[in-house]
Order: C-alpha cells, then sequence, then structure tokens
C-alpha cells in the first residue's frame, strides 16, 4: 500500500466525521442556504439510502446465498439486543415524562438498530468474517421490522398506526436497500460470471463508498442536534449514554463467538440513519440525536481499530 493511500485509510473516517458536521454547520449559518432546506434535506436522505444499498450490493456480489450460515453467535447476539430492548421498553412504559424517560428512550433505541451496511466492508478490512455480518444484518433487520412496531405504541402511546402500518413503514425503509442490492448481486453472480468477477475486483471501493455514506450520516446527525433544541446537560446525557451503549455492544460482541472482531462489529455498528429517523418519526425527536452521537462514537472506534490493524508495531 502506498503512504497516500495508507494515509487516506487511516484518516477518512474522521475526516468524513469533520465534513459532514462542518458541511451541515456552514448550511446552518448561512440564512441565504435556508430557502433550499427541503430538496437539501431530500438529496441528503435519499443519498445515504444509496450509499447504503450500493455497500450492500458489494457485500452480496462477494458471498453466494450458501455462505449465509446461522452461528451461535447469531443467536446471542440477537438475544442480547431483544431482550435488553424489550426490557427497557417495559421501564419506559411505567415511568412519567421526563429526562429520565428521554434517556432510556435514546438507550432503548441505540439497542435494537441493525447492523450498519458498512460493518461488512469494516469487518472483512479487520480481517473478520463478512458473510458472517451479512447473516446477521439480515436477521437483525427482520426482527426489527416487526419488533420495533410492536413495542413503540407501549412506550408512546401517542402515536396511533396500526400494527401493520408500522410495519409497512419501516419494511419501505429497509427492504429497498436490504433486499434489493442482494437479489441484483445474486442475479448477476447466476447469469453474468464476467461481470461479478470485474465487481468483486471493484468491491474494493466499498470502503471509499462508506467515506459519503459517513459525511451524509453526520449531516443529518448535525440537523438532528441543532433542531432539537436541547439544554447542556440534556446533550450531556444524550452523550453519556450513547458512549455507553457503543462500548456496551461492542464489548459483547468480543465476548461471543470463536471469531471475536465478527461479533463485535455485527453488534456495535449500527445503521445509525435508520436510528435518527426512527426517534424522529415515531418517538421522542430529540431521541435522534442519539443516533447521531452513536454514529460519532462507533466511527472514532472503528478509526482507531483500522489503524491498529495497519500499523500493528505501533
Amino acid at each position: 500500500m502506498s503512504r497516500a493511500s495508507r494515509l487516506v485509510n487511516d484518516w477518512m473516517l474522521p475526516g468524513a466525521i469533520v465534513l459532514g458536521i462542518s458541511l451541515y454547520l456552514l448550511y446552518y449559518f448561512t440564512p441565504g442556504l435556508h430557502a433550499f432546506e427541503r430538496p437539501m434535506h431530500g438529496i441528503v436522505s435519499e443519498g445515504q439510502r444509496v450509499v447504503i444499498a450500493t455497500l450492500l450490493f458489494f457485500q452480496f456480489v462477494k458471498i453466494s446465498p450458501h455462505d449465509l450460515r446461522l452461528s451461535r453467535w447469531h443467536f446471542i447476539a440477537l438475544a442480547f439486543q431483544v431482550g435488553l430492548f424489550l426490557g427497557l421498553a417495559v421501564v419506559i412504559s411505567l415511568l412519567p415524562r421526563g429526562d429520565s424517560r428521554m434517556l432510556l428512550e435514546c438507550a432503548m433505541l441505540c439497542l435494537i438498530c441493525p447492523t450498519a451496511s458498512a460493518a461488512g466492508v469494516i469487518t472483512e478490512k479487520l480481517g473478520g468474517n463478512l458473510a458472517g455480518t451479512v447473516t446477521y444484518l439480515v436477521m437483525i433487520n427482520l426482527a426489527g421490522t416487526f419488533l420495533i412496531p410492536l413495542v413503540i405504541p407501549m412506550v408512546n402511546p401517542s402515536a396511533d398506526m396500526g400494527f401493520w402500518a408500522y410495519v409497512g413503514h419501516i419494511a419501505l425503509k429497509v427492504f429497498p436497500v436490504l433486499v434489493l442490492p442482494g437479489l441484483l448481486a445474486w442475479t448477476i453472480r447466476y447469469t453474468t460470471h464476467r461481470l461479478q468477477r470485474r465487481l468483486m475486483r471493484w468491491s474494493s471501493c466499498a470502503f471509499y463508498v462508506w467515506g459519503v455514506g459517513l459525511t451524509l450520516a453526520m449531516v443529518l446527525a448535525t440537523r438532528a442536534l441543532m433542531e432539537s433544541g436541547l439544554g447542556a446537560a440534556a446533550v450531556a446525557g444524550i452523550v453519556l449514554v450513547s458512549v455507553l451503549c457503543c462500548f456496551l455492544q461492542f464489548f459483547v460482541g468480543r465476548r461471543i463467538g470463536a471469531d471475536h472482531l465478527t461479533p463485535g462489529q455485527a453488534l456495535g455498528q449500527k445503521n445509525t440513519g435508520f436510528l435518527i429517523w426512527l426517534g424522529y418519526n415515531y418517538m421522542t425527536p430529540v431521541t435522534s440525536v442519539a443516533g447521531g452521537l452513536y454514529a460519532v462514537w462507533q466511527n472514532l472506534f472503528n478509526s482507531w481499530e483500522l489503524y491498529r490493524k495497519q500499523h500493528p508495531a505501533r
């Protein structure tokens, strides 16, 4: 690897975080741009979905349906996420409105949030098992699609949509960027082998595509924070909750399964764009801030992991 490539690999994720925050602040403090808020937000949101679909497409290109095998750690990780999610939901339903309830809602969303599309990219660069990560990504997305609609009315009674309406809304958010890339990639795999081999050579670009996705995610995260109207104490509380949830999930993931790296990334690296969307639309809107902060912590940790992998002597 050339020195320039190594420099990009070392600093791309922190750079994307800074760039995304800076782009939103530039918009926020430039009144002339506010008239374009709706189209700009649409471009960023849909752009992130395109990035997620692209990342998953490149991952599905490299694996076959037969590679998606269930392991013991998949069920342990799923039980961990679902168990904590349901337990916190019960506690929240018994609490009055207030800061404590809001912070527990943040934790609940951080814990049930599905695995990020980039988790496989990072896992593979670190030497983990791509197929294992993608298998868990599919599992937790399917579980969340049906579990979240059951719990939301319990913790947020003002949400008046029925169960299947919730399922439909979440499925429309998740499935186009999860199912369609897989179907397209496997259609190419079994019909056009030459194109598949070429795409596999291009799949190394997925890491740089994730840099674009992270920049867009940080634009959305900064927007959620700036529009939340939270005071310093509330922000500090959400910072603490998001850091603890991030640490807990990476830590638990590294303690299950023979391959400690793969479960750690699958459990700890989250689709924070979905988390922001879920909090803003179906929970207390300020809970969306937790998704933005979680994105910062998980990608700082990923950057440290990649740096340590590429500079083992330091």
